[in-house]
């Protein structure tokens, strides 16, 4: 599939470069040093490389162009993406509160530790400044995926911070005990992390409302066209990625002519795509003066009907 020059492919190349440089990083940092906190850091790192081609895979899917299968187009496959990508960091954590709980039993000293403090601190440079600009463009284009890719990164920085932190003191006390409870303490913060992403993702998959700013920017829309009789209700929203639908049945006097309606929802319609990126607008034209126009308020109007026989 052609790319276009807006996909948003290339920042998860990004996001995949910058796994392949920390892991290369910090596996070699720990065979140096031998430091459990260096390990579990590295491990994270790989579980970041598995999620970017991910994120890669999803996004390609999820710019695919409607089809006859999918005629609201691929836009939701980002939230699997994110569900996947909190699962990793979940597993990533178990992993290194395993290894700690080995190395807390039994500590072992660290060889070299200054030259792991400046490679874990290369490595955490290089994802610290991949993370703060995926944060940037995933904020702009509303992307889920880069999201959770940047919020990944980022433990991944949280877990370095830790590590660097546990190499210090270690090398100061030579106390080893100090570098597997780092590295716990660590793991126990990053849980935290992934079970965010995998909430902020599951309520994107059970069709949560758009965001409360676009909600705000679509309610100011709808109350300037409120005149001349013009009502509306049956105000429905909901995200899939980065894609926003709105749906809503506007209420006119039936005396006018179904090009005076059809001209006021366009008129509509363009004004809330002018305000909010990415969105569909669906309309329904009804006559005001029509009860019958206020019965299908309720979202499922089968339901509704079979209550009242």
């Amino acid at each position: 599939m052609k790319k276009s020059s807006n996909s948003l492919v290339k920042f998860a190349y990004l996001s995949l470069l910058a796994a392949i440089v920390t892991i290369t990083l910090k596996f070699y940092a720990y065979f140096l040093t031998g430091s459990v906190g260096l390990l579990s850091d590295a491990l994270e790192s790989v579980v970041n490389l598995v999620a970017a081609v991910t994120a890669i895979f999803i996004l390609q899917l999820s710019e695919k162009p409607p089809d006859d299968k999918h005629v609201y187009g691929h836009s939701k496959a980002e939230y699997f993406s994110s569900v996947f990508e909190g699962i990793l960091i979940l597993i990533a954590a178990v992993t290194i509160i395993y290894s700690s709980y080995e190395k807390i039993l039994k500590p072992t000293a660290i060889s070299d530790p200054y030259i792991g403090l400046i490679i874990a601190g290369l490595a955490s440079c290089v994802n610290g400044g991949v993370a703060w600009y995926l944060f940037i463009i995933a904020k702009k284009h509303k992307s889920i995926v880069l999201e959770a890719d940047a919020h990944h990164l980022m433990t991944d920085v949280y877990t370095s911070i830790g590590v660097i932190g546990g190499l210090i003191l270690t090398a100061i006390t030579r106390l080893y005990i100090i570098d597997p409870i780092i590295a716990l303490l660590v793991a126990i913060n990053i849980i935290f992390t992934g079970v965010s992403i995998i909430k902020k993702s599951a309520s994107g998959l059970m069709d949560i409302v758009i965001p409360e700013n676009e909600l705000n920017i679509l309610n100011d829309i709808l109350e300037k066209y409120k005149k001349n009789d013009v009502e509306f209700h049956g105000v429905r929203t909901r995200q899939s990625g980065v894609r926003r639908f709105v749906s809503l049945h506007v209420l006119v006097p039936g005396s006018w002519s179904v090009k005076q309606g059809h001209d006021l929802c366009e008129q509509i319609e363009s004004t809330i795509r002018k305000n909010i990126q990415k969105v569909s607008v669906f309309t329904h034209l009804e006559p005001v003066e029509d009860p019958r126009s206020m019965d299908d308020i309720a979202l499922d109007r089968q339901i509704q009907e079979e209550s009242n026989y």
